[in-house]
Protein backbone atom coordinates (compact mmCIF):
# COMPACT_ATOMS: atom_id res chain seq x y z
CA UNK A 1 0.00 0.00 0.00
CA UNK A 2 1.12 3.30 -0.70
CA UNK A 3 1.58 5.30 2.57
CA UNK A 4 1.50 8.90 -0.01
CA UNK A 5 -1.94 7.16 -0.80
CA UNK A 6 -2.99 6.57 2.72
CA UNK A 7 -1.28 9.88 4.33
CA UNK A 8 -3.30 11.87 1.62
CA UNK A 9 -6.65 10.08 2.56
CA UNK A 10 -6.20 10.62 6.60
CA UNK A 11 -8.42 13.11 7.99
CA UNK A 12 -6.63 15.05 11.02
CA UNK A 13 -9.52 16.34 13.84
CA UNK A 14 -8.22 18.89 16.52
CA UNK A 15 -9.29 18.45 19.84
CA UNK A 16 -11.32 15.18 19.89
CA UNK A 17 -12.37 13.44 21.74
CA UNK A 18 -11.24 16.28 24.45
CA UNK A 19 -9.20 19.63 23.95
CA UNK A 20 -5.50 18.83 23.38
CA UNK A 21 -6.17 15.55 21.31
CA UNK A 22 -5.44 15.19 17.53
CA UNK A 23 -7.52 12.41 16.18
CA UNK A 24 -6.68 10.62 13.20
CA UNK A 25 -9.70 9.08 11.87
CA UNK A 26 -9.66 5.97 9.89
CA UNK A 27 -13.24 6.76 8.28
CA UNK A 28 -11.60 8.23 5.48
CA UNK A 29 -9.75 5.55 4.76
CA UNK A 30 -12.40 3.25 4.67
CA UNK A 31 -14.35 5.12 2.74
CA UNK A 32 -11.87 5.23 -0.35
CA UNK A 33 -12.04 2.03 -2.30
CA UNK A 34 -8.21 2.08 -3.41
CA UNK A 35 -7.63 2.25 0.92
CA UNK A 36 -9.24 -0.34 1.68
CA UNK A 37 -8.90 -2.63 -0.69
CA UNK A 38 -4.69 -1.24 -0.73
CA UNK A 39 -4.73 -1.86 3.15
CA UNK A 40 -6.41 -5.08 2.71
CA UNK A 41 -4.00 -6.39 -0.09
CA UNK A 42 -0.60 -5.63 2.14
CA UNK A 43 -2.24 -6.97 5.45
CA UNK A 44 -3.20 -10.26 3.48
CA UNK A 45 1.13 -10.19 1.95
CA UNK A 46 2.29 -9.53 5.53
CA UNK A 47 0.20 -12.09 7.37
CA UNK A 48 -0.48 -14.90 4.66
CA UNK A 49 2.30 -17.13 6.20
CA UNK A 50 2.58 -16.31 10.29
CA UNK A 51 0.07 -19.44 10.72
CA UNK A 52 -2.85 -17.60 12.01
CA UNK A 53 -5.84 -19.00 13.18
CA UNK A 54 -7.69 -15.55 14.94
CA UNK A 55 -7.60 -12.54 14.22
CA UNK A 56 -8.84 -10.14 16.95
CA UNK A 57 -10.28 -7.03 16.25
CA UNK A 58 -10.51 -4.40 18.25
CA UNK A 59 -13.47 -2.05 18.62
CA UNK A 60 -14.91 -0.57 16.34
CA UNK A 61 -12.42 0.56 14.23
CA UNK A 62 -10.57 -2.79 14.29
CA UNK A 63 -13.73 -5.01 13.25
CA UNK A 64 -13.26 -3.56 9.79
CA UNK A 65 -10.33 -5.24 8.06
CA UNK A 66 -10.20 -7.41 10.90
CA UNK A 67 -12.95 -9.21 9.87
CA UNK A 68 -11.97 -9.17 6.26
CA UNK A 69 -8.43 -9.93 6.56
CA UNK A 70 -9.98 -13.10 8.82
CA UNK A 71 -12.03 -14.26 5.71
CA UNK A 72 -8.79 -13.90 3.54
CA UNK A 73 -6.47 -15.56 5.42
CA UNK A 74 -9.06 -18.34 6.01
CA UNK A 75 -9.18 -17.34 9.97
CA UNK A 76 -11.48 -17.11 12.67
CA UNK A 77 -12.76 -13.59 14.12
CA UNK A 78 -12.87 -12.35 17.55
CA UNK A 79 -14.22 -9.16 18.49
CA UNK A 80 -12.88 -7.70 21.65
CA UNK A 81 -15.59 -5.28 22.67
CA UNK A 82 -16.33 -2.67 25.41
CA UNK A 83 -18.06 -3.82 28.49
CA UNK A 84 -21.62 -5.40 28.50
CA UNK A 85 -21.60 -5.88 24.77
CA UNK A 86 -20.95 -9.48 24.40
CA UNK A 87 -23.43 -12.12 25.56
CA UNK A 88 -21.80 -14.88 26.88
CA UNK A 89 -18.99 -15.06 29.65
CA UNK A 90 -16.36 -13.40 29.21
CA UNK A 91 -12.32 -12.02 30.46
CA UNK A 92 -11.64 -8.67 30.91
CA UNK A 93 -8.62 -6.46 30.71
CA UNK A 94 -8.90 -2.45 32.32
CA UNK A 95 -6.07 -0.15 30.56
CA UNK A 96 -4.70 3.55 30.89
CA UNK A 97 -5.50 5.43 28.03
CA UNK A 98 -3.87 9.01 26.84
CA UNK A 99 -7.12 10.28 28.31
CA UNK A 100 -8.77 8.13 30.54
CA UNK A 101 -9.09 4.43 31.23
CA UNK A 102 -11.37 1.60 29.81
CA UNK A 103 -12.07 -2.28 29.58
CA UNK A 104 -12.01 -4.97 26.91
CA UNK A 105 -13.81 -7.79 26.91
CA UNK A 106 -13.70 -11.15 24.77
CA UNK A 107 -15.84 -14.28 24.82
CA UNK A 108 -13.80 -16.62 28.04
CA UNK A 109 -14.40 -19.33 24.65
CA UNK A 110 -12.96 -17.32 21.74
CA UNK A 111 -9.20 -18.37 22.12
CA UNK A 112 -7.87 -21.33 22.28
CA UNK A 113 -4.05 -22.89 23.38
CA UNK A 114 -3.42 -23.80 19.89
CA UNK A 115 -4.57 -20.42 17.94
CA UNK A 116 -2.20 -18.19 16.48
CA UNK A 117 -3.60 -14.93 17.11
CA UNK A 118 -3.13 -11.51 15.22
CA UNK A 119 -4.18 -8.39 16.66
CA UNK A 120 -5.62 -5.48 14.83
CA UNK A 121 -6.75 -1.99 15.44
CA UNK A 122 -6.55 1.09 13.41
CA UNK A 123 -4.19 3.17 16.16
CA UNK A 124 -1.32 2.66 18.43
CA UNK A 125 -0.86 6.05 20.37
CA UNK A 126 -0.12 4.88 23.89
CA UNK A 127 -0.63 1.43 23.63
CA UNK A 128 -3.14 0.77 26.31
CA UNK A 129 -6.28 -0.91 24.34
CA UNK A 130 -3.85 -3.33 22.62
CA UNK A 131 -1.86 -4.20 25.50
CA UNK A 132 -5.01 -5.15 26.92
CA UNK A 133 -6.31 -7.17 24.25
CA UNK A 134 -2.99 -8.80 24.51
CA UNK A 135 -3.11 -10.03 28.06
CA UNK A 136 -7.03 -11.27 27.09
CA UNK A 137 -5.38 -13.46 24.26
CA UNK A 138 -2.27 -14.73 26.30
CA UNK A 139 -4.86 -15.13 29.23
CA UNK A 140 -7.08 -17.18 27.15
CA UNK A 141 -3.80 -19.34 26.15
CA UNK A 142 -2.88 -18.46 22.42
CA UNK A 143 -0.13 -20.40 21.50
CA UNK A 144 1.81 -17.25 19.50
CA UNK A 145 0.41 -13.93 19.10
CA UNK A 146 1.07 -10.62 16.67
CA UNK A 147 0.19 -7.42 16.79
CA UNK A 148 -0.73 -5.04 13.60
CA UNK A 149 -2.26 -1.48 13.55
CA UNK A 150 -2.81 0.53 10.38
CA UNK A 151 -1.50 3.76 11.89
CA UNK A 152 0.96 4.15 14.70
CA UNK A 153 1.85 7.60 16.25
CA UNK A 154 5.74 7.14 16.87
CA UNK A 155 6.39 9.93 19.15
CA UNK A 156 4.17 8.31 21.74
CA UNK A 157 6.10 5.28 22.31
CA UNK A 158 3.24 3.07 22.54
CA UNK A 159 5.71 0.09 21.90
CA UNK A 160 6.76 -0.05 25.42
CA UNK A 161 3.71 -1.46 26.50
CA UNK A 162 4.36 -4.76 24.88
CA UNK A 163 6.83 -7.57 25.70
CA UNK A 164 9.98 -6.81 23.22
CA UNK A 165 9.32 -10.68 21.74
CA UNK A 166 5.91 -9.72 20.08
CA UNK A 167 6.19 -8.65 16.75
CA UNK A 168 4.52 -5.61 16.37
CA UNK A 169 3.70 -4.37 12.37
CA UNK A 170 1.95 -1.22 11.35
CA UNK A 171 1.33 -0.08 7.53
CA UNK A 172 1.90 3.53 8.10
CA UNK A 173 4.20 5.39 11.07
CA UNK A 174 3.47 9.54 12.01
Amino acid sequence: MNKETLKANLREIPDFPIPGILFYDVTTLFKNAECIQGMLDSLYEMYKDKGITKVVGIESRGFILGGALAARLGAGFVMARKPGKLPAEVVEETYAKEYGTDSIQIHKDAIGENDVVLLHDDLLATGGTMAAAHRLAKKCGAKKTLINFIIELGELNGRKAFPEDVEIETLLTL
